[in-house]
């Protein structure tokens, strides 16, 4: 009698009769004699006593097939086995059309799906045929009925799917001090702990471009100020030592002098230990601006991934008031304003600033100078982003103005949006910890759906009633992801289960990571909030306070289900403010074809990110604020608010610090501002004018728009998908 199966993917479940009836009822049901529920029963009843106790997939459709045969039903057999092989012939035409656009370097969805990735290049193209090819085999063979019904139906999206069979983790905040401090061995290299800002800098650059080769989502550090501000006094201290060895002068007093600034000066007018230090100031200073100029560069130059994609990296600083730090801090943001290359600007990594009264927001604050100078920076080259640890969601209760570690206690985000600090299995804090994975729910097609029903609130009972269904679904999905994640040994991911991951030390290289990774989150995300309550009740939230009210309580049901789902299921569920790249358009495709163009909804090639106002929507940027605020602390798993402004901001950063101002006044957790920025693709050549037809340096006509794209900067629109252009094309400037 079967008790277990055994899945294609090695799992062990329960036998569930109930599945193989389901399928016999199906090809029944093609057949003119329709359902024959006694010969239905039977037929399970002998595959359930006869199968071995435990059995695998195959063996059970097998019998299914061979009792078919042996029934009076030859046609359901036969109706059973041909559906199978259409199955089969399916997924391979569509995998065939599909490598030929890879082929053939086709501008399409398929090679435009990510746009910091050029599918054209050999190894971009190795990406795409390996994850077109894997995505069939993780719908066969790894998600459940109700997952693959979902996703077939255009309700659920789950991300990263090519990685699901790798066991890969989404992202992770690098608690790079660990690395520093002691060392790492992965794979075939080895690291010591770290002397110097130079190497420290290096370090930071390999650890995560070490661990996105380990993960499939994106990697940051939490504290990038605290974290190198040590190697700023061991260089200076260097400096010192050279000085020794040049003069023949014992200046050990000089080692742990106080420095309150480290800033560069003329030496012609000091004297003595003063002139003496200050030269070693004056070298560190250099030294520093050296590193963070090779820290950027780096970033946007060591490629992963198969040597095709710069790391999707992300860095937060800004409340390190040290002397040390501030360097740090300068020095990243005047390489930042200086630019890459030629003068342009970096992509990577995604620079947040942490906003914090009492440490750089006021001006009687210690680095409030530094946070004008990120204001001027965000104005010229788009980052730093600005995540505000004063947001209610964003406090936390351990947090000290004299705690030297207290970066523990700030929440620190990904650039794209990504956000991880509440936890129930450990400490809250963001170090060391990161998205699982996560899954989007197309609440537009849920909403078209009960467009129909002419009574409003039966209409909206019944969206909800589908909404719960759907989320139940997409939980399970999840659950089911993590359990088959939790399988993967600590030597699969070398450096990430050895030094970074909260509670990887505990870990052998022959351990399950499934004790540690619990520390991770479960995002349940959602697309087209607008277009979902035009459909509901015919307008936007950014134009209804009716909608904005309706809005408001479906993202709230989604967070109070995610909390329950976290109690049932034992895990860190959250909602995410999902940032869709590929995914905007390919939802909208489908409903589109199925429900053809509603004013409002299907009439454009997309749907509009998460809770956002529409991109075409004009409003000033307080009222985007007033209506995108209150999602915030309902969406924990991430969120961000965008304005985009008019005209050249490089010389106008108060325009930055007003938006800035508004994370105050409207409690909202993360933000960043677009503008126009012009780029020459020959040159490198960037400039703010409305419109720029030739470049001025070269005389080339290829020229872009930089443009920000899910969070992340992109070096040019040619890899956008359609969808995404289209987007773009209907932005409105906030004023």
């Amino acid at each position: 009698m079967i008790q277990t199966v055994v899945k294609r993917d090695g799992r062990i479940v329960g036998f569930n009769r109930e599945k193989i009836a389901a399928a016999v009822r199906k090809a029944m049901l093609t057949t003119e004699q329709g359902e024959d529920e006694t010969l239905l029963h039977q037929i399970v009843d002998r595959i359930e006593y006869r199968g071995r106790e435990q059995s695998s997939v195959e063996e059970i459709q097998d019998m299914v097939e061979l009792e078919l045969m042996n029934s009076p039903r030859k046609e359901v057999a036969r109706s059973y086995i041909a559906y199978r092989n259409r199955r089969s012939i399916a997924r391979k035409a569509k995998t065939r059309e599909v490598f030929l656009e890879i082929v053939e370097a086709k501008n399409s969805d398929v090679t435009r799906e990510n746009a910091n990735m050029n599918a054209d290049t050999p190894a971009g193209m190795m990406m795409k045929f390996a994850s077109e090819s894997t995505k069939p085999f993780v719908d066969d063979y790894l998600l459940s009925e109700d997952t693959v019904w979902a996703l077939r139906n255009n309700y659920l999206h789950i991300h990263d799917k090519d990685y699901y069979p790798t066991k890969s983790l989404t992202c992770i905040q690098h608690p790079l001090d660990r690395i520093l401090e002691h060392g790492f061995v992965a794979g075939h290299g080895e690291s010591r702990p770290t002397k110097r800002i130079e190497t420290a800098s290096i370090m930071a650059c390999i650890s995560m471009e070490t661990v996105q080769n380990e993960m499939h989502g994106g990697q940051a550090i939490p504290a990038f100020d605290f974290y190198l501000a040590p190697y700023v006094r061991r260089s200076y201290i260097e400096e010192v030592k050279t000085i020794e060895q040049l003069t023949g002068l014992d200046l050990k007093h000089l080692y742990d002098a106080p420095v309150d600034d480290y800033l560069t000066r003329d030496l012609d007018f000091l004297q003595g230990d003063e002139r003496l230090k200050q030269h070693a100031v004056n070298r560190t200073v250099n030294r520093v601006h050296q590193s963070m100029e090779a820290f950027i560069h780096n970033m946007n130059t060591i490629h992963s991934r198969g040597g095709n994609q710069v790391v999707f990296s992300s860095i937060n600083y800004g409340t390190d008031t040290s002397a040390e730090g501030r360097c740090v801090i300068r020095e990243l943001l005047q390489s930042t304003y200086e630019g890459v290359g030629g003068g342009s600007t970096a992509i990577f990594p995604i620079q947040i600033w942490k906003k914090k009264r009492g440490v750089s927001y006021l001006p009687e604050d210690r680095n409030y100078d530094l946070y004008r100078f990120a204001c001027k920076v965000a104005a010229r080259r788009f980052f730093p982003n600005f995540v505000n640890l004063d947001a209610s969601f964003n406090r936390h209760e351990k947090w000290r103005a004299d705690d030297p570690k207290r970066y523990l206690y700030e929440v620190a985000t990904m650039g794209c949006r990504t956000r991880v600090f509440e936890n129930r299995f450990g400490e809250k804090s963001s170090v060391g910890r990161g998205n699982l994975s996560f899954s989007t729910i197309n609440i537009v097609r849920l909403a078209i759906e009960c467009m129909h029903i002419e009574d409003r609130a039966l209409r909206i009972e019944r969206f909800f009633a589908k909404l719960d269904e759907l989320l139940e679904v997409t939980a399970r999905q999840l659950c089911d992801r993590y359990d088959f994640q939790k399988t993967a040994l600590a030597k699969q991911f070398p450096l990430l289960m050895s030094s970074l991951w909260t509670g990887s030390e505990q870990l052998g290289p022959n351990d399950r990571v499934e004790r540690v990774i619990n520390q991770g989150t479960l995002g349940i995300g959602f697309i087209g909030l607008a277009e979902c309550l035009i459909a509901l009740t015919g307008k936007h939230h950014g134009e209804s306070a009716e909608a904005q009210e309706l809005g408001l309580r479906i993202v709230t049901y989604m967070r109070d289900r995610a909390n329950e789902f976290s109690e049932r299921y034992g895990h860190n569920f959250s909602v995410l403010a999902t940032p869709a790249e590929g995914l905007s358009g390919r939802f909208t495709r489908i409903d589109r074809k199925k429900f053809g163009e509603l004013p409002g909804i299907t009439d454009k090639i997309y749907y509009t990110n998460s809770n956002h106002v529409p991109v075409y929507y004009k409003c000033s940027p307080k009222h985007k604020a007033e209506i995108e605020a209150p999602y915030h602390e309902l969406t924990r798993g991430g969120h961000i608010f965008y304005v985009e402004i008019d005209g050249d901001a490089t010389h106008n950063p108060q325009a930055i610090m007003d938006i800035v101002d508004l994370l105050d006044k409207y409690d909202i957790g993360y933000c960043s501002v677009n503008h126009n920025r012009n780029r020459c693709m020959t040159c490198g050549y960037e400039d703010a004018q409305e419109t720029l037809d030739r470049c001025p340096r070269c005389g080339s006509e290829a020229i872009d728009r930089l443009q920000r794209i899910t969070g992340y900067l992109v070096g040019t629109t040619e890899r956008w998908n359609q969808a995404k252009l289209a987007e773009l094309h209907d932005r409105v400037v906030h004023k």
